[in-house]
């Protein structure tokens, strides 16, 4: 929203007084004075008037290094969930950007910032999802080929995005997405016939999971993490 419509929408000041507040340079956003009433403001801006806070939210970024066996929900009947493991973080506030199945470990991110998460999880931003997979069958040259051209499911008519896959061991390799389509990556194996036994998220964007963090455990991300996001 408009600094000015902002100040309007919470004072209920005319558009002419908002005019004359910030001219009189009595707004201040994010602790410095703001004169310009086209500015944007956020739901997590700090925003001050005539040393009033009008609105003082914080954002809340985290990397959650997910267990097997933790559900991506906010709540689940019968099963444990990653939220279960933020609840000193004030999990009530929180959401996930970009799922993973119950079985899938690695990086997951989690946040109360919806404009935040929905871009690193725009298949359009195409922001790579980095897999480690473990495979039962062998893993041969044609699979890479196959992902590099794109992969059509056509039982679904369905085309995924190309994708590239660096083959690492004869039923290891790690594969790069743009998309996150339910169960895609063992969609997109299937399509040889050989079964996922084993997937792991190692990074989303620019954002890596911390090697550091051990499996259960989250840490808020730094500020070059969550700036990233918006390069």
């Amino acid at each position: 929203m408009r600094l000015d419509r902002f100040i309007g929408h919470h004072t209920q000041q005319s558009k002419k007084a908002v005019r004359l507040l910030l001219a009189k340079r009595r707004v201040k956003v994010g602790g410095e004075v703001e004169v310009d009433g086209l500015r944007e403001v956020t739901k997590f801006c700090r925003v001050e008037l005539s040393e009033v806070t009008l609105q003082d939210r914080q954002g809340l970024y985290f990397m959650l290094h997910k267990p097997a066996g933790y559900l991506s929900a906010t709540s689940d009947p019968s099963l444990p969930t990653v939220m279960d493991l933020m609840a000193s973080q004030g999990g009530e506030q929180l959401h996930i950007g970009g799922r993973l199945d119950l079985d899938t470990t690695g990086l997951l991110l989690i946040t109360n910032d919806g404009n935040w998460s929905r871009r690193i999880t725009e298949p359009s931003v195409r922001k790579p999802k980095v897999y480690l997979v473990a495979t039962a069958d062998l893993i041969t040259p044609e699979y890479g080929e196959l992902f590099e051209r794109g992969v059509y499911l056509d039982h679904e008519d369905l085309m995924i995005q190309p994708a590239q896959l660096e083959i690492l061991e004869s039923r290891l390799a790690r594969l790069t997405i743009y998309e996150g389509r339910y169960r895609q990556v063992k969609r997109m194996f299937y399509r040889f016939k050989n079964r996922v036994v084993a997937l792991h998220r190692e990074s989303m964007g620019e954002i890596v999971l911390d090697p550091e963090l051990s499996v259960g455990d989250c840490r808020a991300l730094t500020k070059e993490e969550v700036e990233c996001v918006w390069r």
